[in-house]
């Protein structure tokens, strides 16, 4: 019965990681293309953009619920469910990160508004090197020689794109803003990279269990704050006011402005919630492959529904990230099979001792 229990619980497991890879893949490629969509067709308010980054963080309310509701149902003695499981400490940590992701989208988005997707998607494989670093000096992540080869190599992936900078330039965009799409980019990527060490950080330093359901909340508190930061730059921008009018002189009609911006909220939170289901129902590491894969079919998405050009050298660079990614994580492999083993060594010693007799004097 025990084995039955345990086969239905893999088999679960293993269909909900196929279903979370979906989500992964849907957010992943669609958000950069849905909205880079808004911009070429008459759009221009970089913080409504930022906004609908997370904005779709009331769909995080179903899986709590669902979650809520069978833990009451299952719960031993019942009715003792607590219906948030994050405590205050969590919770003023999550929402100074929640902020810091407002900030982020603000850089993404005015990234993204300036820049070719396939370019700036390129741009943003480099936060494999900011979190690398980062983890380094906020949770003491050592440094390896398949990490440090990873990071120089996106280093290098993105000093190709800065050397031809120019050969993509959008019509009718001046060079300053192209640079400064191009810096917003880099900077988006390094804000990114320091955010998940810190929800790492969070993770070790909070004094209850991480579990699914604790996260979903923290992922919920996150996008509520980084929405609120948006939305406190669209007041001051007074995008709300010009939103009416944006929407009539849209080159797909009004109507479509809004269904634009709608797809968008709904399809960037199956990001947040495909990498949280990932990482859940595997691990970190695998999330992040996934996101790798992903990369050069949003390049080939962008070349398709935009007809972006793809030169030598965002072929050069984007070799140069995957070879960057497949060593970073071929070296995190390496290290967790290390690991294993050293704890299965630990193991075998510990029951040899405890099967040693002990001699009667």
């Amino acid at each position: 019965m025990e084995a039955e229990d345990n086969m239905m619980s893999n088999t679960l497991r293993k269909t909900l990681l196929v279903l979370n890879c979906i989500i992964l893949a849907i957010g992943n490629c669609g958000g950069p293309i849905i909205m880079r969509l808004y911009f070429v067709k008459g759009g221009n308010r970089i913080w409504l953009s930022s906004f609908t980054q997370t904005a779709g963080w009331p769909i995080i309310f179903i899986p709590l619920l669902i979650s809520y509701f069978h833990r009451r149902k299952t719960q031993v003695p019942p009715n003792t469910t607590n219906l948030i499981l994050m405590k205050y400490p969590v919770f003023i940590a999550t929402a100074v990160i929640g902020l810091l992701t407002g900030l982020d989208d603000y850089f993404y988005a005015y990234g993204v508004a300036r820049l070719p997707v396939s370019t700036s998607s390129i741009i943003i494989a480099s936060q494999l090197a900011f979190t690398a670093f980062f983890a380094f000096l906020l949770v003491k992540q050592k440094f390896t020689a398949y990490s440090v080869n990873a990071v120089v190599l996106l280093t290098a992936g993105a000093g190709v794109l800065a050397l031809h900078a120019s050969s993509d330039r959008p019509k009718g965009e001046s060079s300053k803003l192209y640079v400064l799409g191009f810096l917003m980019t880099l900077a988006a990527a390094a804000l990114y990279g320091l955010i998940l060490p810190m929800v790492e950080l969070m993770y070790m330093k909070a004094k209850q269990a991480i579990t699914y359901n604790l996260v979903l909340e923290i992922q919920l508190v996150m996008c509520f704050f980084a929405t609120l930061f948006c939305t406190v730059g669209m007041l001051i921008n007074h995008d709300f006011q010009a939103i009416p009018r944006e929407a009539r002189a849209y080159e797909l009609g009004e109507t479509k402005y809004y269904v634009v911006i709608v797809w968008s909220a709904v399809i960037w939170q199956c990001f947040f919630l495909g990498a949280i289901g990932v990482i859940y129902c595997a691990s970190s590491l695998v999330s992040g492959i996934m996101i790798a894969v992903l990369l050069p079919v949003t390049e080939i998405l962008a070349v398709i529904f935009f007809h972006e050009k793809f030169q030598a050298e965002k072929g050069v660079a984007l070799v140069l990230s995957l070879w960057g990614f497949v060593s970073y994580f071929y070296g995190e492999i390496k290290r967790n099979e290390t690991k294993d083993d050293q704890s299965k060594d630990q193991k075998s010693q510990s029951q040899a001792t405890e099967m040693t007799p002990i001699a009667v004097p």
